[in-house]
């Protein structure tokens, strides 16, 4: 076991190195280049078609789900711990300039997922019984004609599902709800395995059903929630921003129990969190968005801007700014505890239960989320009758998460999501002309035909 352990560190190390993270950011910066920045010029834009439509019924063009509901579940799967425990870890390994790079890894970000879920549109497959399949394996497959590397994604996406979207989430739910109710891990394993699998068990549908009602009011929720200590300390907001800004250039030397940090320390642990709280290029997200109904793929893929907007530059940036700003980043605590001190040293009490239910409703999604992109990725490699023993036995994985320490599990899920990137950065690469062509397209016609309205 130590033997796998080092040779799994030894592998992270090179999947979320240097190397690797250039080529995710600088992906960003290419297509976003590519795309005339619209995603920075045209946010308004952007969010009058995504956040203003959430509650639309308004229907254009063929799919399985609606727009929302595609969105509703990859955001579901997206918006989980690392919103929570991911930025508070940031924080304590690489000190408040993470956060900055983090924000400068989701602004470029915004078009790499937005490049995804076009992507996904574009080259989806209609299945025999009606459904819609799509993502990575797919435009891989068809668009660069490189079988064996959709077959790379997809083995890499069924296995690292099983890390990122089922025990490392359950175990964070176990843990959270022990310390702030007292509720025995085992009991809360049950409880959600049960929950999860009358969920999973319906498919892409029912999936949606649940997320579509449960993400507007979790991430409303938190929200709410961090606004309330942000207002609450706002005489300290210039500072701690300062501070991220600051600290991003210069590094930060050790203050009480932080352990220091340097300027490399920040940008790596800013990027890799960034990346895992809204995955933008993971290629996780657009097997959710293949199944949506709209008229053009480039239109989908303005909810993938919308993804990455609302998850780090909203939701990850109210737990950055809510431990900055309490000063609590430099006890030496870490991960979801870092977060919860930040909440109770506001809110007594209040803030700790903010915190651990937020948690239990982003990592529940993430469950739902997760389990419908091992599915697909496990379907891609073996076909329909792999889907109803994927479901089955994804269940029984959560109540382990649940019970055990998962040290292991956490890196393993790290090194599998990293291994999951790179086939979909290869692929957004080679396929850029074909992003580029779309957005064209969507935004000479589409775009010029509403704004003349």
């Amino acid at each position: 076991m130590d033997f796998i352990m080092k040779l799994n560190d030894t592998i992270n190390g090179i999947v979320w190195g240097p190397p690797v993270l250039i080529l995710i950011v600088g992906t960003g910066i290419f297509l976003t280049a590519g795309t005339n920045f619209f995603a920075i010029t045209k946010l308004g834009y952007v969010l009058k078609n995504t956040l203003f439509k959430i509650f639309s019924k308004e229907q254009h063009g063929e799919g399985e789900v609606t727009a929302f509901q595609a969105v509703a579940t990859a955001l579901a799967a997206t918006v989980g711990t690392g919103n929570i425990a991911g930025v508070a870890t940031a924080i304590a390994a690489g000190g408040p300039g993470a956060v900055f790079w983090m924000w400068i890894a989701a602004v470029f970000g915004m078009t790499t997922k937005y490049a995804e879920a076009a992507l996904a549109v574009h080259y989806r497959e209609k299945t025999d019984d009606g459904r819609f399949v799509g993502g990575p394996m797919y435009y891989i497959a068809k668009g660069l004609n490189q079988k064996w590397l959709a077959v790379v994604f997809a083995f890499f996406g069924a296995l690292a599902a099983f890390g990122i979207g089922n025990m490392t989430q359950s175990n964070s739910i176990a843990i959270a709800m022990e310390t702030s109710f007292n509720i025995s891990p085992t009991v809360m394993g049950i409880v959600v395995a049960i929950f999860a699998g009358l969920v999973v068990i319906g498919g892409l549908k029912r999936i949606a059903q649940v997320t579509e009602l449960l993400v507007p009011f979790m991430a409303a929720f938190y929200i709410i929630g961090g606004l309330v200590i942000i207002v609450l300390n706002i005489g300290q907001l210039p500072n701690a921003i300062a501070i991220i800004v600051r600290s991003a250039f210069t590094g930060q030397a050790a203050i009480g129990g932080f352990a220091g940090a340097t300027v490399m320390n920040a940008m790596r642990y800013g990027v890799a969190r960034g990346v895992f709280t809204n995955e933008a290029g993971l290629g996780s997200a657009p097997i959710a968005h293949a199944a949506a109904t709209t008229d053009h793929p480039a239109r989908q893929g303005l909810w993938g801007v919308f993804e990455v907007w609302i998850d780090t530059l909203i939701i990850a940036t109210i737990t950055a700014l809510a431990i900055t700003l309490t000063g609590v980043w430099e006890t030496g605590t870490t991960g979801a505890a870092l977060t919860m001190s930040a909440f109770s040293t506001v809110l007594p009490t209040l803030g700790n239960y903010i915190v651990a239910i937020g948690l239990l409703l982003f990592a529940f999604s993430t469950i739902l989320g997760w389990e419908y992109y091992g599915e697909r990725c496990a379907e891609y490699l073996f076909g329909p009758g792999v889907i109803k023993f994927y479901r089955i036995i994804w269940i029984p994985f959560i109540f382990i998460g649940a019970i055990g320490g998962l040290e292991f599990i956490w890196s393993l899920a790290d090194t599998l999501n990293g291994l999951m990137a790179i086939p979909n950065l290869i692929g957004l690469v080679f396929l850029s002309p074909v992003v580029f062509k779309l957005t064209k397209e969507f935004f000479g016609k589409y775009y010029k035909a509403e704004k003349s309205e």
